[in-house]
């Protein structure tokens, strides 16, 4: 099967990160837009395997403060050590 590569970059809202993973992953209609809904949903919603790609994410951290960025990447790194079909690409 052919891997899905979801690309982050330049995201500054929650929002932002939500809307790009929808896009890029095809995350379902009722995924819930919230943290708890996106572990959820990148683990079994989310058809694998995926590569989630995210660059400047200094930027990020700095957009959407440390408390968020870290719960973000804590959840992406849950997900990845969970299913074992999932890498993730992030650059500091």
């Amino acid at each position: 099967m052919p891997m899905t590569t979801c690309h982050l970059q330049h995201i500054a809202t929650i929002d932002q990160f939500y809307d790009e993973l929808t896009k890029q992953l095809k995350l379902p209609s009722h995924f819930g837009r919230n943290l708890d809904a996106l572990y959820d949903s990148l683990i079994a919603d989310v058809k694998g395997p995926f590569e989630l790609v995210w660059r400047e994410t200094d930027a990020s951290r700095q957009s959407l403060g440390i408390d968020l960025y870290s719960t973000l990447l804590e959840i992406l790194e849950s997900v990845a050590e969970e299913r074992g079909d999932v890498i993730l690409d992030i650059h500091h």
